[in-house]
Parts: C-alpha cells; structure tokens; sequence
C-alpha cells in the first residue's frame, strides 16, 4: 500500500498594504500610523507658511495694503539735493533770468499766443546757450511773434532772426512746419498733451515736459537735457548708468517723488552751468565733492 504524503504548505498572510499620498510607498499597519504623523506634520508646516505669506479668505482684510518691494533709491540723494539747493540758491545762472519761461511775452493776448511763443523759444534752445536763444527770441518778438505773422515770413527773414541757434536752418524748417500745423489742427493753440506736442516737427520730449509745464501749468514728466542727464549720473541718481536723456528721466521718474519733478530741471541745469560743468567742473567748490562718486575721478 503506498503511503502518500501530504505536504502542508502554509500561506503567508498578507497584511493589506497602505499607500501614503506623495510617497509612492506602501506602509504596512504598523507603519502607517508613523507615515501620517508625518503628513500631519508637513501640512502643519506648510500651513503655517500659508498664513504668514497669504492670508485665507476668511483672515483676508479688505483694506489691508499689499506688501510692497522696498524701492530702490540713490544713497545721500537727500543731503545731495541740499546742498544743491544751497548753490542754486542766488538764482543767478544763465537759466534763472533767460530760460523758457522768461522768453515769451507774458503781456501778449490772448494766451494762445504766450503758449505759441513758449514753443517757439523751447525748439529754438535745442542745442543752444540760454543767451543765444533769448537774443533770438527777442528779435522775432519784435516783428511780432505769432502764427499768422510766421507763416507769412519767408525762410530767409526767419533764418537771420534766429541766427545764430545752434542748427538753424533745420529750426527754420522744423518751426514753419510746426506752426502750419498748429494753424490747421489746433485753431493756432499749441497740444495739451506730450504725446501729441512730441508729433510736431523739431519737438523732443524735454521740450514737450517744459512745454506743459511753462504754457499749461502741469507737471507731465522731468524735463532732462545734457545738463541733468550728465549731473544725474555723476551723482549716481541713475540705478545703473544710462546713455541718453530719455533713458535718464525714465530713470529718475522711477524713484524722485513726483513733488520734486518741477524743480529739479531748472535747480540742475544751472547748477551744470555754474558748477558741475561738462568740462573741469569745479569739484573744489561743490558742497557735494565728498559725496560725489563721480568727484574723485574728475
């Protein structure tokens, strides 16, 4: 008789397995327990790092201002604007007695024609000294400096008025042009506004920024020639040096308070007539020479 064995297997139980949300591991029940204290403890975390940075709906205060980055601003730019104004404080660079806004004819009827002439004496100083650009502001104000008076001057009259301005005879085509425009579209006014003054011919946004602040009496934006463009980068008023006085403006318009923008072309374009000159500046005298950057290697 043949004896069979039986053999006697015993299977292994299997523990079900648990799965923990982001481990990609299956936990037994043993180490489940352990795995959620974890979670636990990772949503504590990131929950307190929640409310720190953003608050819930439930927490948020309607009235509450949005955190803001720190703006960057030019070290000792306050005691450097001082000491500006200190220098500047006779009044008595060429600017002070013959800039924009002592050009025009301040008695001339009706307004159109005081804010005509203001134009008139911006698109002449492009590139001009202050006493070039009054001479000639006188001479064409004593043939009557008004639209209708210009378009019916011949090139050749206009040019020996404005002589000797820097570029000349480009002005004289640039203020004809202007003004046949200004006869056309504005009823012989000038724009209101920098977008359209910067469309007429020979007009650059500086002229446009003095331009609403001399004739209309709003303050559009800092109006940068040579003189700020060169002190604003001497001073390090720029966060990084810039190469035209467009990219200047848009620079200090980044962080001079808006207060300060009427001031500062008149304050700092004398102030590089009288003392911060393009060439040998008078660093000797200049109450800013020990907080200058620029002043050590001029």
């Amino acid at each position: 008789m043949n004896t069979g064995i039986r053999m006697l297997t015993r299977s292994r139980s299997r523990a079900p397995r648990i799965t923990a949300e982001g481990c990609g591991e299956e936990l037994t029940p043993r180490e489940a327990p352990a795995a959620e204290g974890r979670k636990n403890h990772l949503t504590q975390k990131t929950r307190k790092l929640r409310v720190a940075y953003e608050a819930s709906n439930s927490e948020k205060d309607e009235d509450a201002e949005p955190l803001k980055m720190p703006m960057w601003e030019p070290q000792n730019w306050q005691q450097q604007l001082a000491n500006i104004r200190i220098m500047r404080s006779k009044k008595d660079a060429p600017v002070d007695q013959l800039g924009a806004e002592h050009c025009y004819d301040a008695s001339a009827p009706p307004k159109q024609v005081q804010r005509y002439q203001v134009l008139l004496s911006l698109m002449l100083s492009s590139q001009t000294k202050d006493q070039v650009t009054a001479g000639a502001m006188q001479r064409l104000r004593a043939q009557g400096l008004t639209v209708e008076n210009i378009l019916q001057m011949d090139d050749d009259m206009l040019g020996r008025l404005i002589y000797p301005v820097g570029f000349w005879r480009n002005k004289v085509k640039f203020i004809k042009q202007t003004t046949a425009i200004l006869q056309q579209r504005y009823e012989g006014d000038i724009p209101a506004s920098v977008a359209e003054l910067v469309a007429l011919p020979g007009v650059g946004p500086k002229m446009a920024h003095l331009a609403m602040a001399v004739a209309w009496g709003t303050v559009s934006g800092i109006a940068v020639d040579t003189h700020v463009h060169r002190i604003a980068n001497r001073l390090r008023w720029t966060k990084k040096v810039t190469k035209t006085p467009e990219a200047t403006r848009t620079a200090l318009e980044e962080w001079l308070p808006r207060g300060l923008w009427s001031e500062i072309n008149g304050l700092l374009v004398g102030f590089g007539q009288q003392i911060c000159l393009p060439v040998h500046p008078q660093c000797q005298a200049c109450l800013n020479r020990a907080l200058c950057p620029a002043a050590q290697n001029l």
